[in-house]
């Protein structure tokens, strides 16, 4: 099934480039706006020989995982308390609905003026942008407890602590790994976006910023994407190999071992 899905997915890659590469080189598309993919592709492989390059991919990708690790952080703890006291939830249900829509990208004039220019500020954007995927998932995942296990534990005497630990958190735990997941996407996506949009600093950002004011700079901009594509499809690749090989038992990891 896994095989099956991987060659249908490459043949719709394939096709969408084989596309793409017909309509350029024919003149549907221009080219200042959308150069032959075989030249894009060219570039793309070229700048994993451009040392610089690879210096602001590491910066990314450093700024992106620290974003990350705090995220999960503060999240698992607090979705922990939240999922297992009420009257917390309760309490602080309003302020998390208020903050959760703001956009993290609205929040970079202000965050640039607390921390100013450099990896500081983007790793606090992905941060706030990365919690609230682990946090609602970690919330869930201990709704998701079963019950008797739970009094089982009460009754042999264990706290709140105890039964949230021993039974709430290994129970939750496929469903925060996924909301790390998800939080992985949208992390690197901050991570990208930021750079872009404060134009200070290094990293992948920087570079696809700095191509989009050059005269001829699409086929740069255009390189750029494929590298923050590529960087998303391997972490994404990667964590759900490790959600498999941790938790096999999860029902969707069920449905796509049959």
């Amino acid at each position: 099934m896994r095989l099956r899905d991987a060659l249908l997915g490459a043949a719709g890659v394939a096709g969408t480039l084989a596309a793409l590469e017909t309509a350029s080189r024919t003149g549907g598309v221009r080219r200042d706006f959308l150069p032959p993919v075989s030249e894009v592709l060219a570039r793309a492989v070229g700048l994993a020989g451009d040392a610089a390059f690879l210096d602001g991919v590491g910066a990314t990708l450093k700024a992106w995982a620290a974003g990350l690790g705090l995220a999960c952080a503060l999240a698992v703890p607090l979705g922990l308390l939240l999922g297992s006291v009420p009257a917390v939830n309760a309490a602080v249900k309003v302020l998390i609905e208020f903050l959760r829509p703001v956009p993290s990208v609205a929040l970079i004039p202000l965050v640039s003026l607390l921390l100013g220019s450099g990896t500081e500020t983007t790793v606090a954007l992905v941060t706030y942008a990365s919690v609230w995927p682990v946090l609602f998932n970690t919330v869930y995942g201990l709704g998701e407890t079963d019950p008797l296990a739970k009094e089982t534990l009460r009754a042999f005497g264990f706290g709140r602590l105890a039964v949230v630990l021993r039974v709430g958190l290994p129970s939750a735990a496929p469903f925060i790994a996924a909301g790390v997941r998800i939080s992985a996407a949208t992390a690197l996506i901050l991570a990208v976006a930021t750079e872009i949009l404060s134009g200070f600093g290094e990293g992948l950002g920087i570079f696809i910023a700095q191509a989009g004011t050059a005269t001829d700079g699409t086929r740069d901009v255009l390189a750029g994407v494929v590298w923050a594509g590529t960087l998303g499809l391997v972490i994404n690749g990667v964590l759900v190999a490790a959600e498999r090989r941790l938790f096999p038992w999860a029902p969707g990891h069920r449905t796509e071992q049959a």
